[in-house]
């Protein structure tokens, strides 16, 4: 997600896309743990994303 993008949702979707960033990052967590994730990239792209949505939500 572009910061862009992110500023122009209303504060709503952007906590409803939060919690699905997180409960993402907790089930890759747990696929990573028993082995079945492939594309380890994509955990660094999912905290990348939240740390960019609690930014732009506390400004």
């Amino acid at each position: 997600m572009k910061t862009k993008e992110l500023n122009k949702k209303p504060k709503l979707e952007l906590q409803r896309t939060l919690a699905e960033k997180r409960e993402r990052l907790r089930a890759l967590r747990f696929n990573l743990a028993s082995g079945k994730v492939k594309n380890v990239k994509e955990v660094r792209k999912i905290k990348k994303d939240i740390a960019r949505i609690l930014t732009t939500k506390n400004q």
